[in-house]
This record gives structure tokens, C-alpha cells and sequence, in this order.
């Protein structure tokens, strides 16, 4: 059974040189566990985050946040199962750490480990099956930030990532593991208070492109696959009713930056599948915004959409809903996700629920995600109509 889900795992990420025989075109990469969501708190708002107010968790939405992060320092614990409903030891974990240098910039590090548990090998030979011994297959990246304010309302940052994936069985002499490394680049931008009727209201907008860099290769002279290179795009809308009572407006756009694959026909012009043009990363980058085969229409069918909601009482309660939306012909994933946050003085507990609503199950339905943020100082969040480049309304 787990020699079955491992090679289904590896056919999902694209090892097998990007081929499918899926008429629809999916775009697929190496490494996609670099597209889980990490955190709870993005989790619970359909998995979006690039634009929301600055937490733990902005390494991996956008690093520029951190430039308006309200606290000194803080930790990011985060713990995921995958493939629950079928095993307990496949998971993603987490652990980040960031540091103020100084009122405009920022640090940033962290460490995402994916685990694809034990998983046993046997062949049979002569008639009999013989032990062939037990497999552990991972992967990790680890990855360093910095972040610059350019203004009271506007930051940069960019962002270093190296990627190992180790997918290596001792059944496959001729696959190896493969490393990269990536590139983030983001911009953030959070306006002053301002009067939005008989309340209090700022906006946010975002935008990264994350894992910019060169394709893996597991196998020699074969195709190498390409890293999840993503272009992020979003914006927010914060209202506060009161000192109290703050209610955020999310909404976020995202496209992988890499080829879509192209029909491969047999010497009669039979189809056989469909396969990525074996072309370096950056021309991969530029071709996807025009590669697709069905033009325009199918080029939009490759981005996804989220929207999110998130109530916060009295900074120490926080509620959470939200929506994603990928297109039918593009992988399917639609699902509806609720979340809940909790700030304990020091520390913040956040909880994640995700329900699908598409026919393909998800990996992650029915899953509990938990993630926990610890701040190392107590710094002031509450937000001021003179200045709001410390505003951080979140869970």
C-alpha cells in the first residue's frame, strides 16, 4: 500500500519527465509540496496571504511584510498532516524565525521539511518475497530573507531559497536526488488610516514571484522538471469599527510561471500524451504567459482564485472563512475553508478546517491544521490614526 502511494505521490509531482495523459493540460512541477499552504492562519482564508496584515508567516506569502511587522522577533511552529485519511506519518512541518534590524527593515529565515513517511519495499523472487528494506523519502528547502521599507507605506524584499528533494527508493538505481535553489522577489503596500464612512478602514496589496530558479534534475539524461516558480497578486481591505472589532476583505490571484505542456504524438500521429518543452527556467517564465494551446481562454484557466474573511475581537480572538477556486480543466481544486486564531499574550494559536467541494478529493480534506506563532517581545499593536506602519490586525 505504500509502495502504491509513494509512486502515485511521485507521478503527481511530475518526475516522470512532466508527461501526462490528461487531455486537460495540467501544469504540473517538482517539489510541490513548496505549494502547501504552511500556516493556519492563511489556511482558515482559502489559503491566501500575500496582502494580509504582516504575521510570523510572511516568508512564505510575502517577505516584504515583515518590514511592518508590529513585534521585534518572533517564532513560527507549524504542523500539517497529508494523506491523513490513509496514513500518520506523511506530514509538513514548519519552524521560521525573523528579527527587526532596525524601524524599516527586516530578517527572516526558515526551514520547511515534507515527509513521506516509511515505506517498504519488497520483490519477489523465485517464488518467494524478499525484504528489500525500508525507505524514508523527503524533502526540505531552507530559505533567508530581507525586507526593506522604502516608504511609510510601501517595502521590499527578496529572498534566497536553497531546495533539496530526496525521492530517491533503493528499487530505482538510475533516480538520484536532485537539488535547486529559488528566488523570491515581493512588494508590499499598506496605506494610512483613513475614514471609510462612520469607521476607520486601510488597504493592503501584495504581489511575489517565489521560487524564481533552476529545474530539478533526478535522473541522468532525462528531463529535468521544474520548480513551482508562482506569481502571487492580491489585495485587502481592513475596517474598524471600533478599538474592538476589525473586519478584513481578502482576495488573491496566482499563475505558476511555468510551460504549459504540449500535445506528443507517435510516428502515425496517434496522441500520447501531453509533455512541458524541455526549455531552462527562464524562458519557462516568459513562455507561460503565452504557451498555452488553447489560447487566451486556457491561459486565464491557469490562474486560481481565493477570497477571505477574517473578524478579529479585542486582538485576542480571530474568526476565519474563505474560498479557493482552480479551474476544471486545470487540477479542479475547489473548497471552502474555515479558521479560528488565539492570542495568549505572548504566543497565538491558529486552527484550520478545509471542506472541498470538487469532485477530486484533496489531499488535505477533513484535515485539522495546526500552527502557533510565539513572540519574543511584547510590542505595542495597536494601530493609530498618525501612523499605521506597524498596523497588524492579525490572529
Amino acid at each position: 500500500m505504500r509502495v502504491l502511494l509513494f509512486l502515485a505521490f511521485v507521478v503527481c509531482v511530475g518526475l516522470q519527465n512532466n508527461f501526462s495523459q490528461n487531455s486537460n493540460r495540467v501544469v504540473t512541477t517538482g517539489v510541490p509540496f513548496l505549494m502547501i499552504t504552511a500556516d493556519a492562519r492563511a489556511a482558515g482564508m482559502g489559503e491566501l496571504g500575500v496582502a494580509t496584515s504582516a504575521d510570523n508567516y510572511s516568508q512564505y506569502w510575502n517577505p516584504a511584510k515583515y518590514a511592518f511587522v508590529s513585534n521585534e522577533k518572533g517564532i513560527g511552529l507549524s504542523y500539517t498532516p497529508y494523506l491523513s485519511k490513509l496514513v500518520d506519518d506523511i506530514f509538513l512541518g514548519n519552524i521560521l524565525f525573523f528579527k527587526k534590524i532596525d524601524d524599516r527593515s527586516s530578517w527572516a529565515t526558515g526551514l520547511r521539511y515534507f515527509s513521506l513517511g516509511e515505506i517498504q519495499f519488497n520483490e519477489f523472487i523465485a517464488g518467494s518475497i524478499v525484504d528489500q528494506g525500508i525507505q524514508r523519502p523527503s524533502e526540505l528547502t531552507l530559505d533567508l530573507s530581507y525586507a526593506l521599507k522604502l516608504s511609510n507605506v510601501f517595502s521590499m524584499s527578496v529572498a534566497g531559497r536553497f531546495i533539496y528533494s530526496d525521492l530517491k527508493v533503493a528499487v530505482d538505481a538510475d533516480t538520484s536526488s536532485a537539488s535547486s535553489f529559488g528566488i523570491d522577489i515581493s512588494a508590499f503596500y499598506q496605506s494610512q488610516i483613513f475614514k471609510l464612512k462612520s469607521n476607520s478602514a486601510l488597504v493592503r496589496s501584495g504581489i511575489n514571484i517565489s521560487n524564481i530558479g533552476p529545474r530539478l534534475n533526478y535522473e541522468s539524461g532525462a528531463q529535468k522538471s521544474f520548480i513551482p516558480t508562482n506569481l502571487r497578486l492580491g489585495a485587502g481591505l481592513d475596517i474598524f469599527f471600533d478599538d474592538n472589532n476589525v473586519l478584513g476583505f481578502y482576495t488573491e490571484f496566482s499563475k505558476l510561471l511555468v510551460p504549459t505542456p504540449t500535445a506528443v504524438y507517435d510516428s502515425e500521429q496517434n496522441l500520447l500524451g501531453y509533455k512541458q518543452p524541455d526549455i531552462d527556467f527562464i524562458n519557462g517564465i516568459f513562455t507561460s504567459f503565452t504557451d498555452a494551446p488553447g489560447g487566451l481562454s486556457e491561459e486565464l484557466s491557469e490562474i486560481t482564485a481565493a477570497i477571505g474573511l477574517e473578524y478579529c475581537f479585542q486582538d485576542s480572538l480571530s474568526i476565519r472563512s474563505g474560498f479557493f477556486n482552480e479551474s476544471q480543466n486545470k487540477g479542479s481544486r475547489r473548497y471552502l475553508t474555515m479558521g479560528a486564531g488565539f492570542n495568549l499574550n505572548f504566543f497565538e494559536i491558529d486552527l484550520s478546517y478545509l471542506f472541498s467541494t470538487s469532485r477530486v478529493r484533496n489531499p488535505l480534506e477533513n484535515t485539522i491544521r495546526f500552527s502557533l506563532s510565539i513572540n519574543l517581545d511584547q510590542s505595542s499593536t495597536q494601530p493609530s490614526d498618525e501612523n499605521t506602519s506597524n498596523v497588524d490586525i492579525g490572529g
